[in-house]
């Protein structure tokens, strides 16, 4: 073999390679479909869910707001869950009412804790269940 049919065989296996790769650069249609299919299926789920976290935050600030209106304060049990009814009304709470917050002493005051499971359904019969727990300590 000479030089020169070296170097034609050359270029041609890189035009060859060149082709090849023009061919397979991109994502297919049915690559990108997949890709959105699953990509819309955790929107679907975000939008499932983001009531029910904004709901949490409402109870977190609820039971935030008795610790800062009662700390160190020498609250009663009747005091607080008074507190906590009445900030669940003006929040606008919803899957847990003010009766499901517990109230016990603990450590010299009141540990105010809220522990409830939210089951939302996702697609069909998938559901999403969400187990939430806060709780503060009220000192008296």
């Amino acid at each position: 073999m000479n030089v020169s049919s070296l170097s034609e065989a050359a270029a041609l296996r890189r035009g060859m390679l060149s082709r090849i790769a023009r061919r397979e650069r991109g994502m297919t249609t049915l690559g990108l479909m997949i890709l959105v299919a699953f990509m819309g299926l955790f929107a679907f789920g975000t939008i499932r869910l983001t009531p029910i976290y904004l709901n949490y935050l409402k109870v977190a600030g609820v039971l935030n707001g008795v610790y800062d209106e009662f700390d160190s304060q020498n609250p009663t049990i009747a005091d607080i869950r008074k507190s906590v009814s009445r900030r669940f009304d003006v929040e606008s709470v919803s899957d847990i009412t003010a009766r499901d917050i517990e109230v016990k002493q603990q450590d010299g005051g009141f540990l105010v804790a809220a522990k409830y499971d939210h089951t939302t359904p996702f697609i069909s019969n998938v559901y999403f269940t969400v187990r939430f727990d806060k709780s503060v300590l009220v000192r008296r």
